[in-house]
């Protein structure tokens, strides 16, 4: 299964969850290889695993933001609809980095691009987003930057 682009695991993992009648995760499935084909349709273009990896984080992220809102509602039924898709969405995700490893990635980026202060934070960033995609909340590793620019 190495072998397979993200696109192709998708597939595979669709018909898998129509053979075990498995209708939320089937739901789910759907709902991110729609997402891909909405992206190739409108851009013309045969996506690649990096770019299927930008919109699984995406939707995790719009996930996390509805959920956050839902349980502020009180809308707990909706809120568990979400984190069932988030967790489906994130088997298809790479591992996430542990503190240590991100931490280590974010001091050689800084070094790499001798980054002194809050203006090279960009630079730093632009380094980082592609090695990091997938495996880390973007958010949390813009604090930490910030924290080690200051």
């Amino acid at each position: 299964m190495a072998d397979q682009t993200l696109k192709e695991q998708l597939t595979s993992a669709m018909k898998d969850a129509m053979r075990a009648k498995e209708k939320e995760r089937l739901s789910a499935i759907r709902l991110i290889l729609s997402d891909v084909k909405r992206i190739e349709v409108d851009e013309r273009i045969d996506i690649d695993d990096a770019r299927v990896l930008a919109i699984l984080d995406k939707m995790c992220k719009q996930r996390r933001d509805s959920i956050t809102q839902y349980e502020n509602a009180g809308r707990e039924e909706l809120a568990a609809i979400e984190r069932f898709e988030m967790d489906v969405i994130q088997t298809f995700m790479p591992t996430p980095l542990s503190d240590a490893e991100l931490a280590e990635l974010i001091n050689d980026a800084i070094a790499q691009t001798g980054a002194s202060s809050m203006k090279d934070m960009g630079q730093v960033m632009g380094i980082l987003k592609p090695q990091l995609q997938g495996r880390a909340d973007m958010a949390a590793v813009s604090k930490q930057i910030k924290a080690s620019l200051q």
